[in-house]
């Protein structure tokens, strides 16, 4: 389980986070190859609950910032702790960001992230221009990566992308599946991807689940890829 005891952030934060009881698993992000890992994604993983019942219950709580110095730092934790060395992806909400200290504290923890942070913005819960403009200023400082998550669901859309000109977009699975078999898909995707490239974005394709698809999204010129079919979290 991670502990955050002797994190250097306030006594009101350490108390909350104290409260949870969290673990993280990491889902590689492979290139074209599908064996050279790229990146590691940090899944949070609840203990007593499912991740989605744990943010909904601190949505309502008006907590989420809590969840989001949780997976900053607990997932950076866990990442170090297993010696990784490819880019570490940490889930961020839109909505939230963190001030000058927390900032500092992370940076006075864990010292120069090396460049290997991306921060990949959620699809929820909703978006604050404040949180933006903080993320692209912090990460331009710290030589870290944005992505945009799940394009193509809730929040994340072109909108988003035009407000975080991301370096990473990353499509959601209900654009991938059965891609190989589904015209529609097909020219949806090459669009996006002609789009994104044209940005100097790259792009990676989430939630793959058989090598059919993997193939097809390979010949097709993706940058990146994700799922079950090349390695489940762990």
């Amino acid at each position: 389980m991670i502990l955050f005891d002797d994190l250097p952030l306030d006594k009101e934060i350490l108390d909350a986070l104290a409260e949870l009881k969290i673990n993280y698993v990491f889902q590689p992000i492979f290139r074209a190859d599908g064996k050279t890992i790229f990146a590691r994604e940090a899944l949070m993983r609840p203990l007593d609950m499912s991740v989605m019942e744990l943010i909904e219950d601190y949505t309502k709580k008006d907590k989420l910032h809590i969840l989001e110095i949780a997976t900053f730092f607990g997932a950076f934790q866990e990442y170090e702790l297993r010696g990784y060395t490819e880019h570490i992806c940490l889930n961020s909400f839109p909505s939230e960001c963190f001030s000058p200290s927390e900032t500092k504290a992370f940076a006075d923890y864990y010292g120069d992230p090396r460049g290997v942070g991306i921060i990949e913005i959620l699809e929820y819960p909703y978006i604050s221009e404040f949180a933006c403009k903080m993320k692209k200023g912090d990460t331009k400082g710290q030589r870290l990566k944005i992505a945009v998550d799940d394009f193509g669901t809730g929040l994340s859309d072109m909108n988003l992308v035009n407000m975080y000109e991301p370096d990473i977009v990353k499509l959601d699975r209900d654009l991938i599946s059965d891609i190989d078999k589904i015209p529609e898909k097909q020219e949806k995707v090459r669009n996006l991807l002609q789009e994104f490239h044209s940005r100097n974005m790259l792009v990676v394709a989430e939630g793959i689940e058989r090598k059919e698809e993997f193939d097809y999204l390979v010949d097709l010129g993706i940058d990146l890829f994700q799922g079950f079919y090349l390695a489940r979290p762990s």
